[in-house]
């Protein structure tokens, strides 16, 4: 038998071994160089890539997903939302005072030029009563049709279906990457990953990871702009029920406080958003005008741990917020853009449960002037019952549940409503409060709270002040807004400025 020359195998056996993927110092040279990889193909990384190719950088777009813009795709129904009709002022308004960081992205697309943009590759848009601006063809695939066509007249490299698994960085050269299919180096990263809602479109936290390994730390991470959830059965039992109109305030009760309203109330009629598919061009150039769902004002998100003035006594309960807009009852709980918009205080808490939601049903109409209103009802249309002596703002099976609460015989006529039960109906209008569970959590949220702080991003640039060479956009820093348009204005605006610079 032929012996074998054991160095002649170990070198035949080195030669034909799969190389590492992480590259020893010597094979540096031997990899792809870019200028700059973007990473995250959503709002941010989409316009990021396109800005940077159109300098004439070098430029690959990661994306783990097999196709690009998938939250794109699902976002406002699958009709996408891509920003609101106003100003730059009225974008940096609606985040309260975080929203300054967004001035420089703002001033290099604000939201009429991410509009004019949209509508010159052939997506006309309209704009929604509530200030919410969507293709006319109510079509999210439109959408992302138009930055994939923005993008494909570049050089960019979209590779989909390639998560990267690893960002690295060697003293002061370059970034290292590594995907399951290859290593490579680059001059600059951005990172457009996102957060962590809708993890089932791709969103699972791992800019976080990347950046954090880099040197930057973490505000910690919660739901936002997320459906509400309670143990309450009457809210439960009214699933598919709307009500237009709602004022909602989030309590922390003083201990050993209790409120004097039950956990039992509640329904609705639906109602529907009309639209006009009227020019916006013009219109979003109007100064902003606060929406009714959202951040009406900077004072409605006081920073965290500071305590609202007007809940400064230590003797009773503490509001932390207040929003109003449409409400929606569900199985597990509360939806609708009211609910979401003031879920981000509830997520936010150490103790969610020990929080109390108010409603008022009829939030333009004094608590003196209803009493007066069902005075007068009851005394012109004695024969009636109770519950059609309220203004029909206030859906019927709603009142039904509300005059329950009120201790009150919903056969009951009219003209046998004493003032007590005048008093009582009046407070289960205007004060009913149910005793919260929590979120649904990340699974069902729309945005992230949390992220990449802000004071370690350059809002000029969108470069990393702890990792020079390292850029941040979208969803992946400390910025969310209210439901309307506003987080996905943030997020392509954040992107067009860190491709302007990287």
């Amino acid at each position: 038998m032929k012996r074998i020359n054991a160095q002649r195998l170990y070198n035949w056996c080195a030669a034909h071994t799969l190389q590492r993927n992480v590259p020893t110092l010597s094979s540096r040279d031997e990899l792809p160089h870019w200028d700059v990889v973007v990473v995250g193909a959503g709002a941010a990384g989409l316009v990021a890539a396109e800005r940077a190719a159109a300098r004439g950088r070098r430029t690959l777009l990661l994306e783990k997903n097999r196709r690009a813009g998938v939250k794109i795709l699902m976002s406002g129904g699958t009709r996408c939302n891509l920003t609101h009709a106003t100003d730059a002022r009225g974008i940096v308004a609606a985040y309260g005072p975080p929203g300054r960081f967004l001035h420089s992205a703002l001033a290099s697309l604000g939201p009429q030029e991410l509009v004019a943009l949209v509508e010159g590759e052939g997506v006309r848009t309209k704009i929604e009563d509530t200030g919410k601006v969507f293709p006319v063809s109510n079509r999210a695939t439109d959408v992302l049709a138009a930055f994939l066509a923005r993008l494909d007249r570049t050089d960019c490299e979209l590779a989909l279906d390639e998560p990267l698994l690893e960002l690295a960085r060697e003293g002061q050269g370059p970034f290292r990457l590594v995907t399951p299919k290859r290593t490579l180096l680059a001059e600059h990263v951005v990172i457009t990953t996102g957060g962590q809602s809708y993890p089932g479109s791709g969103t699972t936290g791992d800019g976080y990871r990347w950046a954090t390994a880099l040197g930057h730390t973490l505000v910690p991470p919660r739901p936002a702009l997320v459906p509400l959830t309670t143990s309450a059965a009457w809210v439960q039992s009214l699933q598919g029920v709307t009500v237009p109109d709602v004022q909602l305030r989030v309590v922390e009760p003083v201990a050993g406080s209790s409120f004097k309203t039950g956990d039992e109330s509640a329904s609705g009629a639906t109602a529907s958003s009309s639209s006009s598919a009227v020019s916006n061009l013009a219109l979003l150039g109007k100064p902003a005008v606060a929406p009714k769902q959202g951040f009406e004002t900077a004072s409605n998100q006081p920073p965290p741990g500071e305590k609202p003035s007007q809940d400064a006594s230590a003797d009773k309960p503490r509001v932390l917020d207040t929003r109003r807009g449409s409400l929606l009852f569900a199985h597990f709980g509360l939806s609708g853009p009211v609910a979401l918009d003031i879920s981000r205080v509830v997520s936010g808490h150490p103790r969610p449960q020990s929080l109390r939601l108010e409603f008022d049903f009829l939030p333009d109409v004094k608590a003196a002037v209803l009493d007066e209103q069902l005075m007068t009802a009851a005394a012109t249309a004695g024969k009636r019952q109770i519950v059609s002596l309220a203004p029909n703002a206030v859906p019927h099976r709603l009142l039904e549940s509300l005059v329950r609460q009120a201790g009150l015989d919903g056969q009951q006529k009219g003209a046998e409503l004493s003032k007590a039960g005048r008093a009582a109906l009046v407070r289960a209008i205007k004060q009913t409060s149910i005793a919260l569970v929590g979120t649904r959590g990340f699974g069902k949220a729309e945005v992230t709270a949390g992220g990449i702080p802000l004071a370690e991003v350059d809002s000029r640039t969108m470069e990393s002040r702890v990792v020079p060479g390292l850029f941040l956009a979208g969803e992946v820093l400390d910025l969310d807004g209210p439901i309307g348009g506003y987080n996905f204005q943030a997020a392509f605006s954040t992107g067009w400025l860190a491709g302007l610079t990287a």
